[in-house]
């Protein structure tokens, strides 16, 4: 069993690799890793190329879902990027938050935030940064966001519930988030689950959904709603990787669930303070 370290180590490394892969590899894999499929060329991505914002040199192909869609972005907010990656999702979110706002995208791979600060530099935006570091812990400060997004990136990290707390920090009383993820009904076969190429595709990191919902509702959020939810489906010629023909069979005739969501949820508004004994019963 590898450490937290460890999964976060190999997370890093495969995701160097991927910053200098093609888009169409990545597409054509488990959010980019190398187990690509010649069955498909499209097993979680979705398509962004009619956004405003949009930038192809930006999009590596690796999302499960379009978050910054349903984001409730308006003009002047200060949005937040988990796992911003070549710089794809902020830069659909500044299209949305306008001059008046900022856009903070937070990587902790040095290959994405180079790449996605050379995009930005192209672009001529400079009301978008990207800020190196741990999502469990941004270098943010807290209440300062609107809208935190993210793509396909908390199933990447072992401890969930701390992304979670985090994001609960650094939003804004009364302030949102939209995330895409990937989630199972159902358990991964065990050869699944422990390789770290599915590990850094997103697929064996992932957890049940209930439990993923759970997590969101125990760290404090409210009003959340399931906004998007799709069935992944990954080809055998990716599953003959690491199963036999009858476990494959197998895992097609069982319960088990790949699916990705788009979360929303909302940090509660501060309350009043109490005035008297009593007034906030």
């Amino acid at each position: 069993m590898q450490t937290n370290e460890q999964l976060k180590d190999l997370v890093k490394q495969k995701y160097s690799e991927i910053a200098l892969q093609d888009k169409a590899d990545n597409a054509a894999s488990c959010c980019g890793s190398s187990c690509c499929s010649i069955e498909t060329a499209n097993i979680m991505t979705d398509d962004y190329s009619n956004l405003e914002g949009y930038n192809p040199d930006a999009d590596l192909g690796l999302g499960c879902g379009l978050p910054t869609q349903f984001a409730r972005i308006k003009k002047g907010d200060v949005v937040i990027d988990l796992g911003s990656g070549a710089g794809n999702d902020a830069f659909v979110a500044r299209a949305e938050t306008g001059e008046t706002g900022k856009v903070i995208g937070i990587d902790f791979t040095p290959a994405m935030i180079e790449k996605a600060r050379t995009n930005a530099e192209k672009l001529g935006y400079h009301n978008v940064e990207f800020r190196q570091g741990d999502i469990e812990n941004m270098p943010v400060s807290a209440n300062v966001a609107d809208v935190i997004v993210s793509n396909c990136v908390l199933n990447l990290v072992p401890n969930k519930d701390g992304v979670i707390k985090d994001i609960y920090r650094v939003l804004k009383p009364g302030a949102h988030f939209s995330i895409s993820d990937i989630v199972l009904e159902g358990n991964l076969p065990a050869a699944i689950q422990q390789a770290a190429e599915m590990y850094a595709g997103c697929v064996s990191g992932a957890i049940q959904k209930q439990v993923y919902l759970e997590l969101i509702e125990t760290n404090g959020f409210t009003n959340i709603t399931i906004q998007k939810e799709k069935a992944i489906h990954i080809p055998d010629d990716i599953l003959s990787s690491y199963l036999s023909k009858e476990e494959i069979a197998q895992f097609r005739n069982g319960t088990t669930g790949i699916y990705s969501i788009t979360v929303y949820g909302e940090k509660p508004k501060e309350q009043a303070a109490c005035c008297a004994p009593g007034c906030c019963n």
